[in-house]
């Protein structure tokens, strides 16, 4: 819980404080840096943690959802992918494995430390990636997208769990942002990039397809040989990281993590400790949240090149580069809205807000008269559904407590987000397309179903934080401890 600079110890140091700097709370406060340099130590973390993690999420969702700028580019028809139900069967076994092996994986990255362990699967995605352009048939593309969906099964998990152990509750929406920003960036141009890597079909006997998948796999290896080199670990071992935080400054983070929400510190690890906060209803209500809002994001990632193919008319190359627009968009909005969050504080609200665009976006792409109004309801929904990618996450972040419940929370949040990513490969049937009525249906019910469960939550925080000051109730295991409606 934060507090103004009017609430602090009369006694406390005021040498970091003056008529050209913000009044500091509690958080801010710290006796061994000035206000000027505690804002120099974060910073440093941004460029670093924000930075690195961002940049490999971004080969991830372009590893994961170039399938459907191969499908456009000449696979569907070269691998028979229009026989019964191959290419939704495709999306789908990715995340199988994704969701399953996401609890060890998070719990790995905490042992063996992120540089390393998250470094080494983005080299092998790489890898994957390449293997994916020498598929002889479905059943082989199959096989390459199972043994991606492992190794993808510990990224996105373990860099929630640690950016949430950087920084305080209302720092993190933003950090969040331009994390899922970047990888935006990856979704705005991967259809581009596309569009000229299809232009080397010919090239040693190759397809346009296949190129897609090789040179982007070479692109992966790269980030993963960065990401080595480049990401930190874990604030209590950071100092050890290659040119960064010396140990009293990683040391200055823990204080503020612990001044924040008092679990700065390592916990050891213990199987009752990391699952029992599998009896807490409110961990899963978040998965929840989340699993509704990725049922649209993966929908839109792995069937708009389509819509717009077969559904608008459009050609190939502009089926691809029509994908840009809408994540230019995505990505002013989520980080305006993360930006009103962390200032005012607010989670929740946020969360609704990003599913309203939603339910006005998706009835117009799916249901409009007209290319040119389903093309504005596409820049809805895509804003909507991607905007509300870190805003669950900030959601989440901020009403638990304890390394390890961290974990569990980010690991169950993602897996259900890898559901969600099975679902919508379900109810995007190909016997469906171009229009996929049962699939816009499902994704407008998804958003209705967040409403309801975020009002419900805002109910139940209020009550407990109101309780929480009159002293009949410790949250979370902290006096001090409040939720974030």
């Amino acid at each position: 819980m934060s507090y103004s600079s009017s609430e602090k110890d009369p006694g406390a140091d005021t040498r970091i404080e003056d008529v050209n700097q913000p009044a500091l709370n509690d958080v801010d406060y710290d006796e061994e840096y000035t206000y000027a340099e505690q804002r120099k130590i974060i910073h440093r973390v941004d460029r670093r943690l924000v930075t690195i993690t961002g940049l490999a999420y971004c080969v991830s969702l372009m590893d994961r959802t170039n399938l459907s700028m191969a499908a456009v580019a000449g696979m569907t028809k070269d691998l028979g992918l229009t026989i019964g139900t191959r290419y939704s069967v495709m999306v789908l076994i990715f995340f199988v494995p994704y969701v399953i092996f996401q609890p060890p994986m998070t719990v790995i990255t905490r042992k063996i430390g992120p540089t390393y362990f998250l470094g080494t699967i983005v080299i092998l995605w790489g890898a994957i990636l390449v293997g994916m352009g020498f598929a002889k048939n479905w059943k082989h593309m199959v096989a390459t997208r199972a043994l991606l969906g492992i190794l993808e099964a510990g990224y996105f998990p373990g860099c929630v769990y640690l950016l949430s152990s950087w920084y305080t509750r209302f720092d993190v929406q933003k950090r969040f942002s331009v994390f899922y920003l970047i990888g935006c960036v990856a979704s705005a141009l991967s259809g581009i990039l596309a569009f000229g890597l299809m232009q080397m079909g010919g090239l040693q006997d190759l397809e346009g397809w296949r190129w897609i998948f090789i040179m982007e796999g070479v692109i992966t290896g790269v980030i993963g040989i960065l990401t080595i080199t480049f990401l930190v670990d874990f604030p209590d071992k950071a100092h050890k990281s290659w040119r960064f935080l010396n140990e009293k400054e990683c040391a200055f983070i823990v204080r503020r993590i612990n001044r924040d929400r008092s679990d700065g510190d390592v916990e050891p690890f213990s199987l009752k400790r990391f699952l029992s906060p599998a009896l807490d209803l409110k961990i899963w209500g978040f998965a929840m949240i989340f699993f509704c809002t990725t049922t649209v994001t993966y929908a839109i990632a792995y069937f708009l090149p389509i819509i717009l193919e077969r559904g608008m008319g459009f050609s190939t190359a502009a089926a691809q580069c029509l994908i840009a627009p809408p994540y230019v968009f995505a990505g002013i909005v989520m980080y305006a809205t993360a930006w009103i969050g962390d200032k005012y504080r607010l989670r929740g609200a946020i969360v609704v807000f990003n599913a309203l665009l939603c339910i006005i976006g998706l009835p117009i792409m799916g249901f409009a008269k007209g290319n040119a109004a389903r093309y504005v309801g596409v820049f809805f929904a895509v804003a909507g559904a991607n905007s509300n990618i870190p805003a669950c996450m900030a959601y989440q972040a901020n009403n638990v407590r304890g390394q390890w419940t961290r974990a569990f929370s980010s690991a169950t949040l993602v897996g259900f987000g890898g559901i969600g990513g099975i679902v919508s490969s379900l109810v995007f049937r190909s016997q469906d397309a171009p229009g996929y009525r049962p699939g816009m249906w499902t994704t407008i019910a998804c958003n209705l179903l967040m409403l309801v469960i975020v009002a419900a939550m805002s109910l139940w925080f209020r009550r407990s934080n109101r309780e929480a000051d009159r002293g009949e109730r410790v949250i979370e295991g902290s006096p001090e401890f409040r939720y974030t409606i």
